[in-house]
């Protein structure tokens, strides 16, 4: 998260940076383990693997929606300003940058100095899907600021549950009229792993509960009555997303819902986001620590490192091309432990030897 202005600390909501860097540190260890973790060893039969499998699908969605919830925080300070709030410039690069690093990961520098490019370089990964969902929300915004900010709130949600929906209906799709580098948002059938659908509903939905508090934390009780009201949402939605959809079949007749049954599993994903929230939320106090804080304000470093050392980006050689399925879970934990306190310690030490040559120079 950005450093806000002076004047404006006591807005901070720090519980965010907390969450960001919880989801970042899941997403290290998730990726080594998926990568190396001898297949012997994958048993959804075994407990212990069901449940880390289960949360690891949650973190991805789970960052996108911080994401999301802490770029629309920062952009409804100044809602009515439009495009010359300066957020929205912001946003544009911030997006732009997103996907401009993301592809660089994916070229192969050797394979550029004889004069070639892998193939693989136009797919869609979680940084360009991430930096394309700010864009959308900056657009949604330019949409909206002339109305009030519930406008904006409810076209994001709106957003969130109309792709979740549909999910089922744009698969089916044909984007062959669309150049590839263009249809890989929209289609993994060229290897994209994130599509804008359904992955900006996550981000959508961030930005719905930004403006939320962005609108209310300053009120009375107002943590109170959110940590109450988010996991009761969240259980319905964990609880109850299949049978809401089956009974709106059943009810209206129409077949898209009947194809929304297979993916009733994104809302569920949603309801424990919620519950992810609720948790910070309700023990937000304890949540301050200066390296956990650090840690969530250096998602996009911590990111690029990971992915140069455990994939190869950009080099061709990370752990992945020597290990590649074949730990055993000693040596995965050991070595998940070492991954994540070494990316995590360089990036800081980095930073801050990054921030003493900018003093040094002015």
């Amino acid at each position: 998260m950005a450093t806000m202005t002076k004047g404006k600390k006591n807005d901070r909501l720090y519980f965010i940076d907390a969450i960001r860097a919880w989801a970042i540190l899941m997403m290290l260890q998730g990726h080594f383990v998926t990568a190396l973790l001898a297949d012997v060893y994958r048993d959804n039969g075994n407990l212990f693997f069901s449940i880390w499998s289960y949360f690891r699908g949650v973190t991805a969605p789970l960052f996108f929606t911080v994401s999301g919830f802490i770029f629309t925080f920062l952009l409804v300070r100044q809602y009515d300003q439009g495009l010359a709030n300066p957020r929205v410039k912001k946003g544009i690069k911030r997006g732009v940058q997103l996907m401009a690093i993301g592809y660089l990961l994916q070229i192969r520098f050797a394979m550029v100095f004889i004069g070639g490019i892998n193939d693989s370089y136009d797919i869609v990964h979680v940084l360009q899907c991430l930096g394309l969902s700010i864009i959308l929300i900056v657009l949604v915004y330019l949409v909206s600021f002339k109305f009030k900010r519930a406008v904006f709130s409810v076209l994001l949600c709106s957003m969130t549950i109309l792709l979740f929906i549909f999910k089922s209906s744009y698969e089916q799709w044909d984007y062959s009229f669309i150049p590839e580098f263009f249809s890989n948002y929209f289609t993994k059938a060229n290897g994209s792993v994130f599509t804008i659908v359904p992955w900006f509903g996550f981000a959508s939905f961030g930005g719905f509960l930004a403006v939320v508090f962005s609108n209310n934390h300053a009120k009375p009780n107002f943590y109170r009555n959110a940590i109450i009201t988010i996991v009761c949402t969240g259980f319905i939605l964990v609880a109850n997303s299949y049978e809401i959809i089956r009974d709106l079949k059943e009810l209206t007749g129409l077949q898209f819902f009947q194809d929304t049954l297979q993916n009733t599993y994104l809302f569920a994903r949603l309801g424990v986001i919620l519950f992810v929230f609720a948790f910070f939320v309700l023990f937000r106090q304890y949540f301050k620590s200066k390296l956990l804080l650090k840690i969530g304000q250096k998602t996009l470093p911590i990111y690029v490192l990971h992915s140069i050392m455990l994939y190869g980006s950009i080099t061709g050689f990370g752990l992945s091309r020597f290990f590649y399925h074949s730990l055993s879970p000693t040596s995965v934990i050991l070595g998940v432990t070492f991954f994540v306190v070494l990316v995590s310690a360089t990036v800081m030490i980095v930073d801050g030897k990054m921030k003493t040559i900018k003093i040094w120079f002015r």
